[in-house]
């Protein structure tokens, strides 16, 4: 039920981990997409734009919790890299606890504070309510959110990059059919939306836990394991808190930067949350190829297999790039015609702005695609400060660009927003691996490997 990356062929390894999981994110952008489509068919353009006045604000949540549960999966594909089960469970034990303790947290503050986070965003009066509406149910549902994605980043560090995929799927059908009962039958507006992905990703979880505890031999717990450690929990907590506020600070910019889109009025709230969902999928290649090399990384350090770690990461930019350049050229080719599918009327203006940022970002995949493999590769090896620091300079560009500049350059500068943090954060993670990698003799040991 597991996958040993540390030996075999690293291109092999990287894209049959890959493949599950690009399959399972295209369905989870999938289902996030029919809840924009048919918000956008059956309810309109200003309940559209509600769901995309929120979208920073449900990265902000969601992205806190797939750190800091990315971050406890780390210790977890090391001590399985070094064969240490006994750790391993300890590990996962821990981690469940402080996943529990963290739902609770996040739960609480966010009820409280949505409404006048919402506020300061400058979320237009017109769509206000219905925006609130959608995220306080996102938000009650943050239990089910960080359980799903506690579990798949176990199941992940084990190397089984599938049964999450086929849970995914079952979770994504359901989602659809949940959009349509709840917001077509029952009128239920965007919070239909809302309680049917809640409900969904509830479901993905139960089955991954049923799964696990039934097929999964190196997880049968003893007693030992179960004890609350606090050496355990800081160790963790040392790896997960820094990723996670990697990307709260991500979407701390966002947020910001949806302000500005936000005072754009609500035509423009509308074209950005279209082609951002047409973004988001096409960039699902470079995120899945980011995730299978933290799991890589993490067990060739824990087997001290460096030189592995190296060549996996110059495979892993190669098709990195290959797969950027196709992702850039569907975008301008197809994206415009792809952003309609969320539109219920004509809307030639929402439609001009759509297309001006999918061209936009379209001409900058590459250097996504680099930002996602040095992170998770620096992530692998449990360096949570340093993607921190990068996560601090995407948001600098972002800022910059989208927010400042905004008052001179208009659209143009939200459309630019993106890619100036892209740049900004690749570039310092480049930086900070190489610095890193010769700490372990990577270059050296890679030397050795060639030449023998």
């Amino acid at each position: 039920m597991v996958k040993d990356m540390t030996i075999g062929n690293p291109t092999k390894l990287i894209l049959s981990f890959s493949m599950p999981l690009l399959i399972g994110n295209v369905f989870q952008q999938f289902y996030n997409m029919v809840d924009t489509m048919i918000v956008g068919r059956f309810i309109g353009v200003e309940a559209l734009a509600a769901l995309g006045a929120t979208g920073s604000l449900n990265f902000f949540v969601i992205g806190f919790i797939i750190g800091i549960t990315s971050g406890f999966a780390v210790p977890i594909a090391q001590s399985f890299g070094a064969g240490e089960e006994e750790k391993l469970r300890h590990y996962v034990a821990v981690s469940s606890y402080l996943c529990t303790i963290f739902s609770i947290v996040i739960t609480l503050v966010m009820i409280f504070s949505v409404k006048s986070i919402l506020t300061i965003m400058q979320t237009p009066s017109d769509i206000f309510e219905s925006a609130y509406s959608y995220i306080k149910v996102i938000c009650g549902g943050v239990t089910a959110t960080i359980s799903y994605n506690m579990l798949s980043s176990i199941l992940r560090s084990l190397g089984d990059s599938k049964t999450p995929l086929y849970f995914l799927i079952v979770g994504s059908i359901l989602n659809v059919i949940l959009d349509i009962v709840l917001i077509v039958n029952f009128k239920m507006g965007v919070a239909g939306a809302a309680y049917a992905t809640v409900v969904s990703q509830a479901v993905s979880a139960i089955l991954c836990l049923i799964y696990m505890s039934k097929k999964f031999k190196i997880l049968k717990f003893k007693k030992k394991d179960l004890g609350f450690d606090l050496m355990t929990s800081m160790k963790l907590l040392k790896i997960g808190m820094p990723m996670a506020l990697q990307f709260s600070i991500t979407a701390s910019g966002s947020m910001i930067l949806q302000g500005a889109i936000n005072s754009f009025g609500s035509t423009v709230v509308a074209a950005y949350t279209a082609a951002s969902k047409v973004e988001q999928v096409l960039m699902q290649p470079a995120i899945t190829l980011g995730t299978t090399m933290a799991t890589y990384t993490g067990q060739n350090l824990g087997a001290e297999k460096y030189d592995r770690i190296e060549d996996g990461i110059k495979r892993s930019v190669r098709i990195s790039i290959i797969f950027s350049i196709i992702a850039g050229i569907i975008i301008v080719v197809f994206g415009t015609d792809i952003a309609k599918l969320f539109i219920s009327v004509e809307a030639p203006e929402v439609m001009k702005a759509a297309k001006q940022y999918l061209n936009t970002v379209a001409l900058f995949f590459i250097p996504l695609g680099l930002l996602f493999v040095y992170r998770n590769v620096l992530q692998g090896m449990g360096e949570g400060i340093t993607t921190m620091y990068a996560g601090i300079s995407e948001l600098v560009g972002r800022l910059i660009v989208g927010f400042f500049l905004s008052k001179y350059l208009g659209y143009t500068a939200i459309c630019l927003a993106g890619p100036a943090a892209w740049i900004a954060a690749a570039v310092l993670l480049v930086i900070f691996y190489y610095k890193k990698a010769k700490t372990f003799n990577l270059n050296e040991s890679c030397e050795e490997m060639y030449i023998n």
